[in-house]
């Protein structure tokens, strides 16, 4: 089986089919989304651009994500597609974040759940925003990286996964006892095809924590790991990604996911 990828978004309203396994969209996230019909979702979970990267508001707005997020001795990494929308400054970010989750909360069902990721200096705005859309933030999951390059005084190791909900939690849905840190190592070597991929195997920890069988929209697709991931958990998948290389990727690598 196959994904199917639609990169007309003119067509797109006639040409979506929400009871497919798998599809991705290539689009910008909020005009695509904007175009779904409401809760049709059961989850959302996704990993936008961070516009992070540097202490200063030039480094995060002036460079480029593989700039930002690459290590200047990692010759794989500079070779791998940039990708677009990581220089907005903080208010913008906030502002443009809550523009996204507002739709996301319109098109995922009430009981639905949230699943965001983001870093250390973005995690104040992405909480303030998704509650602006509103969202019911729940916690935040860690994710401690166990090969992160160490740096005076603490290691800064850990990203962070909101969990949020829309409106309270389907009564009838039991999801299995997770852990609120994982401790996986980034992806590398050939396993690591986008700039800021996050692991397969995490990955598939969270998308465990969704409604089984149900539908799971990702704005932010990058190389389809959560679309693999939630085929591989038995989930659909709805993904969205801005790049054209990358959403030709995303539909490759979910569509193995169903050989798996």
């Amino acid at each position: 089986m196959t994904t199917e990828l639609i990169s007309d978004t003119a067509g797109f309203a006639n040409s979506v089919d929400l009871s497919l396994p798998a599809q991705v969209v290539c689009g910008e996230a909020l005009d695509v989304m904007r175009r779904l019909p409401p809760a049709a979702f059961d989850a959302i979970v996704t990993d936008p651009p961070y516009c992070s990267g540097g202490t200063f508001t030039t480094d995060r707005t002036s460079r480029s994500a593989a700039e930002k997020y690459v290590s200047s001795d990692s010759v794989q990494g500079h070779m791998m597609p940039d990708f677009g929308g990581d220089q907005r400054d903080q208010r913008s970010f906030t502002l443009w974040c809550s523009f996204w989750l507002s739709e996301a909360l319109r098109v995922v069902r009430p009981g639905g759940t949230a699943l965001v990721f983001t870093d250390w200096r973005q995690l104040p705005a992405v909480s303030d925003a998704l509650q602006t859309a509103g969202w019911r933030w729940r916690g935040i999951v860690v994710w401690a990286k166990t090969n992160a390059r160490p740096q005076p005084g603490f290691c800064n190791q850990s990203e962070y996964v909101l969990w949020a909900s829309h409106g309270q939690l389907d009564r009838d849905h039991k999801p299995p006892y997770l852990p609120g840190v994982f401790t996986i190592g980034s992806p590398k070597g050939r396993a690591r095809k986008h700039i800021t991929a996050k692991p397969l195997t995490l990955m598939q920890q969270l998308v465990r924590s969704t409604t089984e069988r149900g539908l799971i929209l990702d704005p932010f697709a990058g190389s389809g790991t959560t679309g693999a991931a939630a085929i591989m958990e038995g989930r659909r998948f709805f993904g969205i990604e801005a790049s054209s290389t990358y959403a030709r990727l995303a539909s490759d690598v979910v569509g193995k996911a169903f050989a798996e």
